[in-house]
């Protein structure tokens, strides 16, 4: 029988190889980096990827699925998928979306997403090579348009969806412009706080150009 120390291992050495893999094909491409390079990079036995994923095609589809699961559960801890949007009274529902995004910047912008992990989501999804979806996107598509009083698949509404998380994304996705303009390495608490204005902001003028009342300044 394993016991917790070995369990733990398991899961350090799972985690460790994930994140090798999301590096290096970000930086190689699926076609360009091996098995062994990954575990490697990652000093973790190569059986390892066949215990976790079947192989290296399981292991590229991981990184996606690694993140979804964790990026639900952090979710989870503010709000409840159950509860369905359109059931819940405006003031509610405009409350919420502003506590989800706010508390998705701090994902974004803190430890939970790798710099590595980031650009490998960018290239993967400009090259067409995955689809990022989740219980979370989906919750947060079926909230804005419970606001807006249309359908979650309603174009409008998944373009708003599109524009808010990019308002919010936009600093992480140009480092290298943002990063140098402000002359350092990394968000401070102060970028993080002044994103979250900003998002505020834009959600606010959504809201208002729709004759919604504003509840956050």
């Amino acid at each position: 029988m394993a016991t917790k120390a070995g369990r733990d291992e398991k899961e350090k050495s799972k985690q460790r190889i994930l994140d090798s893999a999301a590096k290096l094909f970000a930086q190689k491409g699926y076609d360009g980096v091996g098995i062994r390079e990954i575990c490697r990079d990652a000093d973790a036995n190569i059986c390892m990827v066949s215990y976790f994923w079947g192989g290296k095609k399981g292991l590229y589809k991981g990184i996606v699925d690694n993140l979804v699961e964790r990026q639900t559960a952090y979710a989870k801890k503010f709000f409840n998928f159950d509860i369905e949007p359109e059931t819940l009274p405006k003031k509610e529902q405009i409350d919420l979306l502003f506590i989800i995004l706010d508390k998705a910047i701090d994902l974004v912008y803190g430890d939970f997403m790798s710099k590595d992990l980031f650009r490998f989501l960018l290239q993967e999804q400009q090259n067409g090579n995955i689809e990022l979806t989740s219980p979370t996107f989906t919750y947060i598509r079926k909230l804005i348009g419970a606001i807006f009083n249309k359908n979650y698949n309603d174009r409008d509404i998944i373009f708003k969806m599109v524009f808010i998380l990019s308002q919010m994304n936009s600093p992480r996705i140009m480092p290298a412009f943002s990063l140098s303009l402000l002359r350092q390495d990394n968000f401070t608490e102060e970028d993080i706080a002044i994103i979250k204005k900003n998002v505020k902001i834009y959600v606010n003028a959504l809201l208002k150009e729709e004759g919604i009342f504003q509840v956050r300044s």
